[in-house]
């Protein structure tokens, strides 16, 4: 089915100028339409603006994002991918708090769904991952396999480049690599 349009509001868009960190810089010079959309196939939940044509907000929420109302008619949010804070600016305290009680709605159904990914990732664990005695054992990671933890990509921080989306239900390892307890050394 894809991505739907699940919520929509108006609202004037900012965004944290990237230089200081400390001023607003419009990035609509009206009121512009807002929706939070959910994709079905990869459950997952994005607010995005459009501008004509140009997209002003593609962001992806996720479990430990937080929206802030610091006004009675604007709001913020950080986007670590995109590398920004967002603003929005409400026409009134109403849609601001409708804005911000969906934003929390979908921010922990986002969360049940990671959990959800993660969970399903531990029961299509391979036998090959346990002892002897049942117990289990920390899951292949590229580092075990190379045996360093140098070449590991450290998380993505407020200062850093934006990067690509990874989907939310994407695995360490295609499925069709399997391994051999046999050749494991513990």
């Amino acid at each position: 089915m894809g991505e739907q349009p699940i919520f929509s509001t108006r609202a004037h868009v900012f965004q944290i100028d990237p230089n200081t960190k400390k001023n607003w810089v419009p990035t609509s010079k009206h009121a512009v339409t807002v929706s939070y959309f959910y994709d079905s196939t990869r459950n997952v939940y994005r607010i995005i603006s459009l501008d004509g044509s140009k997209a002003i907000i593609n962001s992806t929420i996720t479990p430990n994002m937080t929206f802030t109302k610091t006004s009675q008619k604007f709001g913020q949010w950080a986007d670590s991918r995109a590398n920004t804070v967002y603003g929005l600016g409400f026409s009134s305290e109403h849609h601001l708090s409708k804005f911000a009680e969906k934003f929390q709605e979908f921010k922990e159904a986002a969360r049940l769904a990671k959990e959800k990914s993660q969970e399903k990732m531990e029961l299509t664990s391979t036998p090959s991952q346990e002892s002897a005695g049942g117990d289990l054992q920390s899951p292949l990671t590229p580092e075990s396999i190379n045996g360093t933890d140098d070449e590991r990509t450290p998380d993505v921080t407020q200062n850093s480049e934006p990067r690509a989306e990874p989907t939310q239900n994407a695995l360490p390892f295609p499925h069709r690599y399997t391994f051999n307890s046999a050749i494991m050394i513990k």
